[in-house]
């Protein structure tokens, strides 16, 4: 069989006789991702939340579905822009000794902003320095969004606070399940691609 050619029935049997050998790619491939793991790990990634109220029933009492969802997007907006601003990210930088490019390039990751819990992510080969990172991150959202509400800036009625900020829970970025996975399956289709193109067929 070539590789312009689609497998005949007889491929699929040699493909199945040789069960063994994709099998042990499979392991194979598994172990090296396991050995990956623990030799080149992936950061740890510390999560923190605040909790975003816009209190729509307040803010918009009388009006429509389609003028409450144009609210929300508004303020989420403008929520989010806070949380990258260069206010924030400058004083994270000065606080932690990290280049506000990095800050925002590799170290902190916003998960999809919508009214309730924002989930803050920072990466870091140190775990307690995650999550002192993070934690700085959402108590700085926190304090800078409330002053832009009380200058009038984000709408009064929006509330918010930071719910997990302490003690925080410090995990790999990427568990090792999925090196395993990732691994195992690189392997598989690898051996899979010996048995049907290069294995010579047996007379």
């Amino acid at each position: 069989m070539n590789l312009l050619t689609s497998p005949s029935l007889e491929d699929f049997i040699r493909l199945l006789k040789a069960w063994r050998f994709w099998m042990f790619g499979a392991l194979l491939g598994a172990a090296l991702g396991a050995a990956l793991y623990y030799i080149v790990p992936p950061p740890y990634r510390a999560q923190a939340t605040v909790n975003v109220d816009f209190n729509l029933e307040q803010a918009w009492p009388q009006e429509t579905d389609r003028q409450q969802f144009y609210y929300l997007e508004r303020e989420s907006r403008k929520l989010e822009e806070i949380a990258w601003s260069d206010d924030v990210m400058s004083q994270l930088s000065s606080e932690f000794a990290v280049t506000v490019e990095d800050l925002r390039g590799n170290k902190l990751q916003l998960s999809q902003p919508a009214e309730a819990g924002w989930h803050f992510y920072a990466d870091d080969n140190d775990a307690e320095f995650s999550a002192s990172l993070v934690s700085a991150w959402a108590e700085a959202f926190v304090a800078k969004t409330q002053a832009e509400i009380d200058a009038g800036n984000i709408n009064e009625f929006v509330k918010l606070e930071a719910t997990q900020s302490k003690n925080l829970l410090k995990e790999r970025s990427v568990p090792l399940s999925s090196y395993l996975f990732a691994g195992s399956i690189g392997f598989l289709t690898l051996a899979v691609f010996v048995v049907l193109f290069i294995s010579p067929k047996s007379k």
